[in-house]
């Protein structure tokens, strides 16, 4: 499995127009085992993605996607900055199956 974990943060008063864009295209990508967008209780504009995919392959397929090309056309101007950024290799948990 391939993991990311990574902070956004949205320009000043746009964070909840942000986390709306992103829940919108998180559906239907093939090979998305878990697709987990939080809000940051510490600041106010922060966004943290938790993301688990079956392989690399499979998250790099999915920026080609029409919803999620459409997600970051209508987000990156929202966008102040992207801080910290961290691949994963999941091995399991509630919600996913274990590897062998």
């Amino acid at each position: 499995m391939f993991g990311l974990i990574g902070k956004i943060v949205a320009l000043p008063g746009q964070r909840e127009t942000l986390l709306s864009i992103l829940l919108e295209s998180s559906g239907g990508m093939p090979g998305c085992r878990s697709y987990v967008v939080a809000r940051d209780p510490k600041e106010p504009d922060a966004i943290w993605v938790t993301e688990v995919w079956d392989s690399q392959e499979s998250h790099k397929a999915s920026l080609s996607l029409p919803a999620v090309q459409g997600a970051i056309a209508r987000g990156k101007p929202l966008i102040q900055e992207f801080g910290a950024y961290h691949v994963t290799e999941p091995v399991g948990g509630i919600g996913l199956f274990a590897l062998d």
